[in-house]
């Protein structure tokens, strides 16, 4: 009678099991996309906006056009490649989220883990180090914040799942 129990109680926790580890790629997943619509944002607005990023209108004052021609191309160069690497990282965490956690691949869990830690633990602080400029904190950092929260959660949620197998 315990053996049937235990089966019983096995299989009901199955689903679960597979509803938690669907549900927490699918979060990493969005947040991936998240990084990349951010990184678009970033690019996007580097040619048909400011010039600078999002949530930084000015620089002390200064338009883009105000600045030596020079140090514009090269913010904007810095501002391409900084776009690409987020779309990258974003393209990254999403793939490997969607297609390697779902199939309960801990490496995949992991890469995409280290993919947006990096990222992230690089790019953040420096926002924290000066008041070289001046920067709408909530359209600036705000939307990272949030994707970075939702991936957050979804990693928690898909490392029960991997976990409990």
């Amino acid at each position: 009678m315990a053996t049937e129990q235990s089966i019983a109680d096995e299989r009901q926790e199955q689903p679960e099991l597979g509803s938690q580890l669907r549900n927490g790629s699918l979060l990493m997943a969005l947040a991936g996309i998240a990084f990349i619509g951010y990184g678009i944002v970033f690019l996007v607005l580097n040619f048909v906006g400011s010039g600078f990023e999002l949530g930084v209108s000015t620089l002390d004052g200064m338009t883009k056009a105000d600045l030596n021609p020079t140090v514009a191309y090269y913010i904007s160069h810095l501002h391409v490649a900084t776009a690409a690497f987020i779309i990258s990282t974003g393209i990254a965490v999403t793939t490997l989220s969607w297609y390697g956690v779902r199939q309960r691949l801990r490496w995949a869990w992991a890469t995409a883990v280290a993919a947006a830690v990096v990222g992230l633990a690089l790019a953040l602080p420096m926002h924290y180090t000066a008041d070289a400029f001046t920067h709408d904190w909530v359209t600036h950092l705000g939307p990272i914040y949030l994707a970075t929260i939702v991936f957050i959660g979804g990693v928690v949620i898909a490392y029960r799942g991997l976990s409990a197998t």
